[in-house]
């Protein structure tokens, strides 16, 4: 129990840099007490209790903003940030690893009772306000922009965007856009579900940071070579960014030392 409960706090702190503290994202974050009354709801109504399952849902409603039918099926792992406005249906299911944002609709689009609200596979992201209707499929690691309006199946990987949601192209995975999504992931740039593969000016003014980022590494490289090779010991190399392994690397000890002049 503890070990999944200290899970858990691990991918909100991955997911929201605004977390300081399990304190913190136990006692303040409305879409954690959320799931925990969904998981409550959840357990009563498949004890068949249903009517209290209901009561249950409905005070989580009243008290965070963020509205779960105890019928629903979630996975491990989900996160619903900052949360008001959520609404997820009855039937609807969502894997492990998923991220909701505020506003976000997991709606139906019929009235019979059988399978209407959507289904999102595992590290889906839903920005703000989109709205995902009836029963069709988001695959894994898909993303639907902010005030999207999904109503058909998402492929994997893709992202979908606009009102009806359209999907745009495919992913690159050129060496130059595995880096840069890479360094991208490394200082935390991933907008409310948006892309960098999006015609937005801000995303593509980032886009043109990494790609300077890296550009400028590797001409470091190539100075601290040919100082090297004229006799002035100076390491001005950084760090490599690894694509398979982005964990936190250190410094070369005198990167930042500066040559002396020669009196």
């Amino acid at each position: 129990m503890f070990r999944a409960i200290r899970e858990y706090l691990d991918s909100v702190y991955q997911r929201d840099p605004a977390a300081r503290s399990a304190w913190e994202v136990i006692t303040l974050y409305p879409g954690v007490h959320a799931l925990l009354w969904y998981r409550l709801a959840n357990r009563l109504w498949r004890w068949r209790l249903k009517w209290i399952a209901r009561l249950v849902s409905q005070l989580a409603r009243w008290l965070t903003g963020i509205e779960i039918h105890p019928g629903a099926r979630i996975g491990k792992r989900f996160f619903i940030d900052h949360g008001m406005g959520v609404v997820i249906g009855e039937t609807a299911e969502i894997g492990d690893d998923v991220t909701l944002y505020h506003g976000v609709t997991l709606g139906g689009t019929a009235w019979q009772k059988e399978k209407r609200h959507p289904t999102l596979g595992n590290n889906v992201v839903v920005g703000a306000g989109a709205k995902i209707l009836g029963p069709i499929h988001v695959g894994d690691s898909a993303r639907v922009g902010s005030n999207s309006v999904v109503v058909k199946d998402v492929p994997a990987g893709v992202t979908v965007v606009g009102i009806p949601g359209r999907a745009l192209q495919p992913k690159i995975t050129d060496a130059k856009s595995q880096l840069r999504e890479a360094m991208a992931r490394r200082i935390g740039f991933d907008a409310y579900g948006e892309t960098r593969q999006a015609t937005d000016p801000v995303a593509h003014a980032i886009d043109c940071m990494l790609d300077h980022m890296h550009h400028v590494d590797n001409k470091l490289k190539i100075l601290s070579e040919a100082l090297e090779k004229s006799g002035i010991k100076v390491n001005l190399e950084v760090p490599q960014l690894d694509v398979a392994n982005l964990e936190d690397e250190v410094p070369p000890k005198g990167s930042r030392d500066l040559p002396k002049g020669n009196s």
